[in-house]
């Protein structure tokens, strides 16, 4: 039983890669799995709660690598160098694949958005903690909105699944643009306790 939902789970993640969110039906997922699509039914009751248990299985299958990797991390150039080596795995693996399609789901049907909801929740709170520990300390740390920041990450490395796909070297220049974004606050980090007050107050002002 544990390995026909396993089957059905893995067929709906290679539905959602290889034909998307529009052929995820209970007769495709079950023929990808190779099982009786009235099994799809007796494990999960409907295609949603399948695709939503799909959605929560693979991507914390992969966050799961990642927050070990994580907690490597010593700059926020490190994370971007990690998230780019991160994108490229993704890319190859069409994991983000997996997330975009139910994204683009999401748009027209409220309970696949809340799957997509949790399943984005559980790429941002590694993130958000690694955020935060790493702004620590920084002049700036009083002046950003690491919840929101760490969130904008999150769907820039999502984003750019969907942007590398019609552009690469736009994508390729984001991720240049993020890597000297977080050059500029090492700099800033860098500076002497007189420039961090002076840069301090004309933050505050």
């Amino acid at each position: 039983m544990a390995d026909t939902r396993q089957r059905l789970i893995d067929g709906a993640i290679e539905t959602l890669r290889r034909q998307g969110v529009a052929a995820a039906s209970a007769r495709t997922i079950a023929a990808t799995a190779g099982v009786n699509q009235a099994l799809v039914f007796y494990h999960f009751g409907s295609v949603h709660e399948l695709l939503t248990a799909a959605c929560l299985s693979a991507t914390r299958a992969r966050v799961g690598q990642f927050t070990a990797r994580l907690d490597e991390v010593a700059s926020l150039r490190e994370l971007l160098a990690l998230g780019r080596g991160l994108h490229a795995e993704e890319r190859d693996l069409g994991n983000v694949t997996v997330l975009a399609q139910m994204l683009a789901g999401a748009q027209a049907d409220p309970r696949l958005a809340e799957a997509t909801a949790g399943a984005l929740g559980l790429w941002n709170a590694p993130v958000e903690r690694t955020v935060s520990r790493l702004l620590a300390g920084s002049p700036l740390a009083a002046y950003l909105d690491v919840p929101g920041l760490s969130r904008a990450v999150c769907a820039g490395f999502i984003g750019l699944e969907l942007f590398d796909g019609v552009d690469p070297a736009g994508a390729g220049a984001a991720l240049d643009a993020l890597d000297r974004l977080a050059r500029l606050v090492e700099v800033v980090d860098e500076l002497g306790p007189v420039a961090r007050r002076v840069l301090q107050a004309r933050l505050r002002a």
